[in-house]
């Protein structure tokens, strides 16, 4: 059963199933490349984030659009094990179930090509629809992996209703200020901090410079995840680099989710953002020594034994 609704995480976002081919490297355009491990597993990136805040001891509502097929099927079933609220997740007929087909390199690097399919389908109505779960929300958790205009929707009746809106601003794209006015924290890595601002991030100093941009667009706090770096965070009276934690990678595709589900945690317990910081590398760097998406997420027994150590 799920749990109650006490400091509660609403994440609104994506589910895909990953198939996922492991190599030595990854092939390059129009290369074909033979050998390799093939495996099955799911994720997306609203999923991830959703399973990562369950596993990490929050109570979590998960608001998403699955297909009305075995890859749906799966997936709800997989949510309800995990003790999330599924009240929120709408099945579309015409769509198949998202689905992301992932190169992994020996050296944990990863090259990803997504199929939205009924992603694409969770509409604004279906967000107004949830309107009072997101309500009773301490955190509302939201990626770009659904429509522009869905996550627009949420961050505005999340903010609306009180919840702090945390925005994860991948697959990277530019951003109409009207949504970031309504973001509480917004955590881009590198990547996307250089696709929102026009200033390429490559390490703290750039990661300021961007910050300051965002800041100045109304976002409440920024926190540019830097990899092996750390995060930086950027709020509008002071700054900090957070290191993280040194680990081997194995396979890097869902740390960010992780880091964000967990970081919502975090937060949803009263945790400062300094702690929630530390709390969401742990989780982070745990989940790189593992291959696959939600396979890869630690527990928050896991989490906290990585901590004390």
């Amino acid at each position: 059963m799920p749990r109650a609704p006490s400091n509660l995480i609403v994440v609104v976002g994506s589910s895909n199933t990953d198939m996922i081919l492991r190599m030595d490297r990854i092939p390059g355009p129009g290369e074909t490349l033979l050998g390799g491990e093939f495996a099955v597993a799911p994720g997306g990136k609203g999923a991830n984030q959703a399973v990562a805040a369950a596993r990490a001891g929050g109570n979590v509502a998960f608001v998403a659009c699955l297909g009305s097929d075995s890859l749906g099927d799966e997936a709800l079933a997989r949510f309800k094990a995990e003790g999330m609220d599924v009240s929120g997740i709408v099945r579309d007929r015409e769509k198949p179930s998202g689905v992301a087909l992932i190169f992994v390199s020996k050296a944990g690097e990863n090259s990803i090509g997504v199929a939205g399919g009924a992603n694409q389908r969770l509409l604004p109505k279906h967000i107004r629809a949830a309107r009072a779960l997101i309500a009773k929300a301490r955190v509302l958790v939201l990626q770009l992996e659904t429509p522009l205009e869905t996550v627009e929707e949420a961050a505005r009746i999340g903010r609306k209703a009180g919840a702090r809106v945390i925005l994860n601003p991948a697959p990277a794209q530019r951003l109409p200020d009207s949504l970031l006015r309504n973001v509480s924290l917004l955590t881009p890595n590198e990547h996307e901090a250089s696709i929102l601002t026009g200033i390429k991030v490559t390490g703290p100093s750039t990661a300021a410079k961007a910050a300051r941009v965002l800041l100045a667009k109304g976002v409440g706090s920024v926190i540019v995840t830097l990899g092996s770096q750390g995060a930086f965070l950027a709020e509008p009276a002071s700054t900090a680099l957070v290191p993280g934690f040194k680990v081997k990678a194995v396979d890097t595709t869902a740390a960010g989710d992780v880091f964000n589900g967990a970081l919502a945690v975090g937060l949803a317990r009263g945790s400062s953002i300094l702690d929630a910081i530390r709390f969401a590398h742990a989780a982070a760097a745990i989940s790189v020594t593992r291959a696959g998406a939600q396979p890869s997420i630690p527990t928050k027994r896991e989490i906290e034994t990585l901590l004390r150590k």
